[in-house]
């Protein structure tokens, strides 16, 4: 797994599905990657017992934050990749040794770390031989309870070195992490499961859209295309249930409802953002996306009106 490459998606492709950046930290809610900190545990349990046992009940991708160097071969043995804390940034020492583990490297943002002082930490790893390196923003300290993220913080370093952000602490944040260049989100295990399809949709949706793909294989480039194709479905259903919306509001609706004239004023504005397609490919795209959501809006209604005479 390459983290360096700046076109593959961050601790993504080997850990879970690449078409949804986001991953659900914490064996509690069925997990994209189970994240165990044997720093909180200040050494007092023995490495390898506590990783084993973890991996007795969780054979998915796991990243462990260790306590010292002491806990990288049991890391070695069971897990999939390593954190260094915010507060061990600067542990240079622990960085090297970490990173001679060929083990993928995350590193947090110490709270009051400045952005040459967090590519630094990762430079150590990476002159240790290992480029799989990605930096995680956690947040800075300020007068609100919880850390604050610094989304031009994550702009500058995403420039240089692909970047996560734990949005745990403030999920409304992930749209606006994406679009500030973070190739990816850590919600935490306790965030509720309608919050975490919220943001996966939203990432899918908001991914294509604002990174740059230039694929250089027909596999990278069936990949973009796959991302853009997930964009698109969400894109059509959310239409679908506006579409049909309208006709619910129409005094006729369904197909005999259709507006000539607003169905031009469509094209004609989606020719402006999409020259190269043109009205007449456009026109015959929009007529099927309008026929197969009407469509779509009447089955709706023939599976609702029974339930209806019932009640």
């Amino acid at each position: 797994m390459d983290l360096h490459d700046p076109d593959q998606p961050v601790l993504i492709t080997d850990l879970h599905d690449p078409d949804q950046p986001v991953m659900i930290a914490g064996p509690a809610v069925a997990p994209d990657v189970a994240v165990v900190s044997l720093r909180r545990l200040h050494g007092r349990v023995d490495a390898a017992g506590e990783l084993a046992r973890v991996r007795r009940s969780y054979r998915g991708p796991l990243l462990v934050e260790p306590f010292s160097a002491r806990d990288l071969p049991a890391v070695v043995t069971h897990a999939d990749g390593v954190v260094v804390g915010g507060a061990w940034m600067q542990d240079f020492q622990l960085l090297r040794a970490v990173a001679r583990t060929g083990l993928p490297v995350v590193v947090q943002r110490a709270t009051a770390a400045t952005l040459e002082e967090w590519l630094s930490a990762a430079e150590y790893c990476v002159a240790e031989g290992n480029r799989d390196v990605v930096l995680c923003e956690t947040g800075t300290r300020t007068h609100l309870p919880h850390a604050t993220i610094d989304l031009e913080l994550v702009r500058e370093a995403g420039r240089r070195r692909p970047v996560f952000v734990d949005v745990s602490a403030a999920p409304d944040l992930a749209v606006a992490a994406l679009s500030a260049g973070a190739r990816g989100l850590f919600l935490g295990e306790d965030a509720e499961p309608a919050l975490v399809a919220e943001v996966r949709a939203k990432a899918a949706l908001l991914g294509p859209l604002v990174r740059d793909d230039e694929p250089e294989t027909i596999p990278d480039a069936r990949a973009a295309i796959d991302r853009i194709d997930a964009a698109l479905a969400t894109l059509l259903e959310r239409r679908a249930e506006l579409a049909a919306t309208v006709q619910r509001l129409k005094p006729v609706g369904g197909f005999a409802g259709r507006d000539p004239r607003r169905e031009r004023e469509i094209v004609e504005a989606m020719a402006r953002r999409a020259p190269r397609l043109g009205e007449d490919r456009l026109a015959r795209i929009m007529a099927a996306v309008i026929e197969a959501g009407l469509e779509a809006s009447e089955e709706r209604d023939l599976r609702i009106q029974p339930l209806a005479n019932r009640s």
